[in-house]
């Protein structure tokens, strides 16, 4: 069974830094759209970050781009999301999702509906 486990939230200050991971199991982690997405209390889940594993190809969302960057380390399955200049505004609960052939999220790579598997999340907290 495909699972994914996201770690390294935490609280931090503006401008601060935090590295999460995602960490994946259950499929062959070289042919993947892998994207990272947040959901802040009473907001929809939106995209920020996604990579394609077979060419590894990535995708931000605006509000991150120059900030984030979203790597991934195939022999070790796992795919990383580096925030640095963090704002208060990236506050949220953060979710590693997996989308595995036959591809959906290949064209709409941070659109939430297209992903088939979601990890737990984990709290990324950005104080002022």
């Amino acid at each position: 069974e495909v699972q994914l486990v996201e770690s390294g939230g935490g609280l931090v200050q503006a401008g601060g830094s935090l590295r999460l991971s995602c960490v994946a199991s259950g499929f062959t982690f070289d042919d993947y759209v892998i994207g990272w997405f947040r959901q802040a209390p009473g907001k929809e889940r939106e995209g920020v970050s996604c990579i394609k594993g077979r060419e590894g190809s990535t995708y931000y969302a605006n509000s991150v781009k120059g900030r984030f960057t979203i790597s991934s380390d195939n022999a070790k399955n796992t795919v990383y999301l580096q925030m640095n200049s963090l704002k208060p505004e990236d506050t949220a609960v953060y979710y590693c999702a997996a989308d595995i052939p036959p591809f959906r999220a290949f064209y709409g790579p941070l659109r939430t509906n297209l992903y088939d598997y979601w990890g737990q999340g984990t709290q990324v907290t950005v104080s002022s």
